[in-house]
């Protein structure tokens, strides 16, 4: 559901962007609102993100694509993306007690994809996020395919990884998104 229109939208992430250039401060918000009224469907995308309480924003740049790289940047795990298992496939194995739906699907349906590791942690440079949730994380097939799933927090002023099953669901457990633009 649309809360706001484009053009709010570009208010909102124009208003965070400015507010915390220390997250990225060698980059034009110029560049960037020409990159996304270029691209509707991108707009789309923050526009989940922004709705399911991700508070998107731009994490860095990438050098050798020049795509802007946008994630939640919300202090906990995203209030309206909790509560969901890993995958499909692990939503379909639950017999019992099932979520709702799954980080995966629930990332491709909004066109984003789960932070990866090296995105997780670079996030938890520019603050000190997920202290009380927890965020599934890009999980490698080897992995997967032995039925776990990988997920992150931030305890004790350090960066945990941990593991647990694909099909497990937790109230305090969703999935920070990220958008190359």
């Amino acid at each position: 559901m649309r809360t706001t229109s484009d053009s709010q939208l570009l208010q909102i992430l124009q208003t965070r962007f400015e507010k915390n250039k220390s997250r990225h401060p060698n980059l034009a918000w110029a560049e960037l609102q020409l990159k996304l009224t270029a691209q509707p469907d991108k707009l789309r995308s923050l526009q989940a993100m922004e709705d399911s309480g991700g508070e998107p924003d731009v994490l860095g740049i990438d050098s050798t694509t020049g795509d802007y790289i946008f994630c939640d940047f919300s202090a906990e795990s995203p209030a309206g993306r909790r509560s969901v298992c890993y995958d499909r496939a692990a939503l379909e194995s639950r017999k019992e007690h099932a979520p709702a739906d799954s980080a995966m699907d629930m990332a491709a349906m909004m066109g984003v994809e789960l932070l990866s590791e090296e995105q997780y942690r670079s996030l938890q440079q520019l603050g000190e996020f997920d202290k009380k949730t927890s965020s599934w994380i890009r999980t490698p097939d080897s992995i997967r395919e032995l039925g776990g799933a990988l997920f992150c927090d931030r305890r004790y002023d350090q960066v945990f990884v941990y593991h647990n099953g694909a099909s497990s669901h937790y109230a305090a457990r969703g999935f920070r998104a990220s958008l190359r633009v």
